[in-house]
């Protein structure tokens, strides 16, 4: 079955997103991906996504962050607030399967959308929530972001910290979309369940959880050891074969060498310098690392000498493993990146023209599953969504 034909390994299945900015509404645009009906329920101002490039007073003729995380699916545009409005969506959560927001608890309690109310009365629903730092706790109800809760609190920031400079910014939503998956993983866990005892789950992650278990490698050393090495700077760095280093056209690369003593034939053979095979400096892993210094200042003086183009033929031939470091426009063109189904179609939508986007990252039967609509206009859907929910009440 095509891409084009194929419904989706989730068709059949009804979400109720009611979700802002990034994380629940991309953790929803995943299920409409995989083939679920989404009804996204946005206030009548809209998602304040959609604004974003506004509120920096960037004009913009479209947002490709909101159209990523939110093709494929329906807009009800509701006021919460009004009877008429909360009936519908009730209506609408009545023969939903999954129920996905991040709203803070706060105001799910204020809006009678907890957990317990609404598990008590569709047993049936999966109740799917992200958090900024969990549902529990005296900072349940804090604002936050991605950077502010995945990247900042985590300490995946002060991790990435060299020595003495300031923390690297965190790249748009990149905690957002992590912890969008994990929710994604627990849905599809719940909804297998749900076909053994009938019955729905509560699915909760966080934006801090997910950052925890990003850093998990180094937080387990904390844990054991009450302490753990800040990050030196490159030129110091431990593992002289697990580090960066430039090339003679201002490109960057990364050596993938973990297995020092087993990679380091190739790579003194790659590099021309047969001699440091035999030099006692270098002789295993741990005089590498005793000589770690020395030993990236010589890489350094070498890697300059070809461009990466170059180093990467060579490497290739000689059976180095490395990575190079990409722009964003060497990843657009990357055949690799295509031949992965990174990209698909989003389709075109009145004035908008069809729009290359970032794929969702599991395939099916070999095919990343392609959009089956473009991103609503605010409130697009609603008189649709209302005129189904009349019929029911008259059936």
């Amino acid at each position: 079955m095509s891409a084009d034909t194929d419904p989706g390994p989730l068709s059949g299945y009804k979400v109720v997103e009611l979700g802002v900015w990034i994380a629940a509404p991309a953790a929803a645009g995943v299920l409409a991906d995989w083939g679920a009906d989404v009804v996204k329920i946005e206030p009548p101002t809209g998602d304040p996504q959609r604004h974003f490039h506004a509120a920096l007073g960037i004009e913009a003729p479209r947002s490709p962050f909101f159209e990523l995380d939110n093709r494929g699916k329906r807009s009800a545009a509701l006021d919460l607030k009004t009877g008429d409005d909360r009936s519908l969506l009730d209506d609408l959560l009545a023969d939903a399967d999954v129920f996905v927001t991040n709203l803070r608890p706060q105001a799910l309690d204020a809006l009678g959308l907890d957990p317990a109310k609404i598990r008590a009365r569709w047993p049936r629903l999966i109740y799917a929530r992200i958090t900024g730092f969990g549902a529990e706790g005296p900072d349940r109800d804090r604002a936050s972001y991605d950077v502010g809760a995945f990247w900042s609190r985590s300490g995946l920031a002060d991790r990435m910290t060299v020595r003495d400079q300031a923390p690297p910014i965190l790249p748009p939503a990149v905690g957002d979309h992590l912890t969008a998956m994990n929710l994604v993983a627990g849905i599809s866990a719940a909804l297998a369940d749900r076909e053994r005892t009938g019955v729905g789950r509560l699915v909760e992650t966080s934006l801090l959880r997910t950052g925890l278990y990003a850093g998990a490698s180094d937080l387990s050393i904390q844990l054991l050891n009450g302490k753990m090495r800040s990050q030196p700077p490159r030129t110091k760095f431990g593992a002289p074969l697990q580090n960066c280093y430039p090339t003679s056209d201002g490109r960057w690369f990364w050596l993938l060498c973990l297995e020092s003593d087993r990679h380091w034939p190739n790579l003194v053979r790659a590099m021309g310098s047969p001699t440091w095979a035999d030099d006692d400096r270098f002789a295993n892993a741990a005089r590498r690392f005793e000589h770690r210094r020395e030993l990236i200042a010589h890489f350094d003086e070498i890697f300059t000498t070809k461009t990466l183009d170059e180093w990467c033929a060579i490497f290739d031939a000689e059976g180095v493993w490395f990575a190079p470091v990409n722009t964003l426009g060497d990843v657009a063109n990357d055949p690799q990146a295509h031949a992965a189904h990174a990209f698909v179609e989003i389709p075109e939508c009145d004035a908008r023209s069809a729009l290359t986007s970032p794929a969702s990252p599991v395939d099916f039967d070999g095919q990343a599953p392609a959009p089956r609509a473009a991103c609503p206009d605010i409130g697009e859907h609603t008189d649709e969504i209302r005129r189904a929910g009349a019929s029911r009440e008259d059936s």
